[in-house]
């Protein structure tokens, strides 16, 4: 049974990212994934931290169901570092070896800013494929 770690925000309900998941689940059906939303903060300067990481445990939460309604096993979904690779890098060091993969989505390129940040390439740092998905 492999255990991806889904990274996404904006993107964790896009039908990309429950597609992507579905052909994973086709060629592996014990596949499990773990949702890991990272918290994005408002426009300006000024926020609240715990604020933030409410929301992004509420979107996490919600995509959860979105994904299980469809057949998709989330066995968790929590929130992250406002950092998407933070966020990735603190989830990891939790779980030493209880990932096989990476699933990124973000949004496509000119809107994403996770791509201006090229945060699909340097998740490549954790020495774990990393499965890119762009959600429309």
């Amino acid at each position: 049974m492999a255990r991806y770690l889904v990274v996404a925000h904006r993107t964790a309900k896009s039908p990309e990212l429950a597609r992507k998941l579905l052909e994973i689940l086709d060629q592996d059906p014990e596949a499990r994934f773990v949702l890991l939303v990272p918290a994005v903060p408002p426009g300006g300067w000024v926020y609240e931290e715990r604020e933030i990481q409410e929301r992004a445990r509420k979107e996490a939460e919600a995509a959860k169901a979105a994904l299980e309604a469809q057949g998709i096993p989330v066995e968790e979904a929590k929130p992250g570092d406002v950092s998407p690779l933070l966020a990735m890098e603190e989830e990891l060091a939790a779980h030493p070896g209880a990932y096989q993969a990476i699933v990124l989505a973000t949004l496509p390129p000119g809107l994403s800013r996770w791509l201006r940040l090229d945060v699909h390439t340097q998740a490549e740092r954790f020495s774990l494929p990393v499965i890119h998905v762009i959600a429309h």
